[in-house]
């Protein structure tokens, strides 16, 4: 669960940056979303191999 509680802290820690670029047009706000969004996909594709190994684990 700790997992879900990172995730959800990445997603609030880009709030600022994405009012920052859409609301103010900063630029280098939009490179943070970017990177930000680039690390929220990993960690993403993270849990779900970790939930999917855990699936597996128990169908055997």
């Amino acid at each position: 669960m700790s997992r879900f509680s990172e995730l959800k802290e990445l997603v609030l820690s880009l709030e600022g940056d994405f009012e920052k670029f859409y609301d103010k047009q900063n630029q280098a706000a939009g490179t943070r979303v970017r990177k930000g969004m680039q690390d929220l996909k990993v960690l993403a594709q993270d849990i779900r191999s970790e939930v999917q190994n855990k699936k597996n684990d128990k169908e055997d």
